[in-house]
């Protein structure tokens, strides 16, 4: 059964070949936290080999390279165990439409499916800290003065990054709205809402 409570999902993030699995691009790494009741509980993490060769711009960014690539298991057998990772559990990235759509190209490729939703700690971010210079997961971070040490690009460290950057987002929801838990239902609203209609929204609740 699939948690209702905005603090219990779990969180991930890919690192990848390229922008879009429809030109060809695959995963390259998948690191994912799962929270309960804003708790990390367990953590995922692993490189994946795409059976391609990445390019030198990816293996600068990210600091994956081939070399790692070429120890690392298929996709394949990665993805079989994040799904039973994963379970039924809602789903939060930053910048949800990129991590969804490999995601759902992965599991395709070994006929899995998943049942939680997503939402987007992006689109969430715009919407709560409409004065924030960025919303970037690293301004987020610096601009709500959450603590980070490590490198971002990497799948774990992001989506550690990103629980954190959720967590704070869901204390100040719940501040406005004087409850302690915040509904899964209400972030999924919020991330549709029009800027203008932010507070009228959370004040309603």
């Amino acid at each position: 059964m699939t948690p209702t409570c905005a603090d219990s999902l779990v969180v991930l993030d890919f690192e990848t070949t390229g922008l879009s699995p429809d030109m060809g691009d695959r995963a390259i790494e998948i690191g994912a936290v799962r929270l309960e009741k804003g708790r990390v509980v367990e953590r995922f993490q692993a490189l994946m080999n795409p059976g391609k060769r990445v390019s030198s711009f990816i293996e600068n960014y990210t600091g994956i390279t081939n070399r790692m690539l070429s120890h690392a298991a298929p996709c394949d057998e990665v993805m079989e165990q994040f799904a039973d990772f994963m379970g039924d559990h809602n789903l939060v990235a930053h910048n949800a439409s990129f991590d969804k759509r490999f995601l759902d190209a992965e599991l395709g490729r070994i006929y899995k499916s998943y049942h939680g939703d997503f939402a987007c700690s992006l689109l969430v971010a715009r919407r709560l800290y409409q004065d924030a210079p960025s919303h970037k997961l690293g301004a987020l971070i610096t601009y709500k003065n959450i603590p980070s040490g490590g490198g971002f690009h990497r799948a774990l460290f992001d989506s550690e990054m990103t629980a954190k950057l959720w967590m704070t987002m869901l204390d100040d929801i719940s501040q406005i709205i004087t409850a302690q838990d915040v509904p899964f239902r209400l972030i999924q609203t919020l991330s549709k809402t029009p800027k203008r209609g932010v507070n009228t929204l959370l004040l309603a609740e």
